[in-house]
């Protein structure tokens, strides 16, 4: 292997990151624009406004994850539902019937409803 020296990253100052992000944040900017008109990498660019963002968010503001209490009382409506019926009216000619069925027993009023319409 050869010493060849290997080239070393560029360090872009201060300024010029602020006028970059500043271009990149006009409204109808291109990343991608302003950092070729800059001679710089895209991705480079990409770098520089994600670490912009998360530097101007408060410490309190990157955590969002809280803990709330959760009252899990059953609603009126849920308790309706557990008392309601299947209801059934039947007519044939003259005759109607009208059935009330458990709604826990579902299945069984399915069979019972598929027998009597053969």
């Amino acid at each position: 292997m050869d010493d060849a020296k290997r080239p070393s990253r560029r360090k872009h100052d201060t300024e010029l990151k602020r006028q970059v992000l500043a271009e990149c944040a006009e409204p109808g900017a291109s990343v991608a624009r302003v950092a070729l008109l800059h001679g710089l990498n895209a991705n480079l660019v990409h770098k520089w406004r994600r670490h912009a963002a998360g530097a101007a968010r408060p410490a309190a503001a990157q955590r969002s994850e809280v803990f709330v209490p959760v009252d899990l009382t059953p609603s009126a409506a849920a308790a309706v539902v557990a008392v309601a019926d299947i209801r059934i009216e039947l007519r044939r000619g003259a005759l109607a019937v009208n059935v009330a069925w458990p709604l826990g027993a579902s299945a069984e009023c399915a069979g019972w409803l598929r027998e009597i319409l053969r």
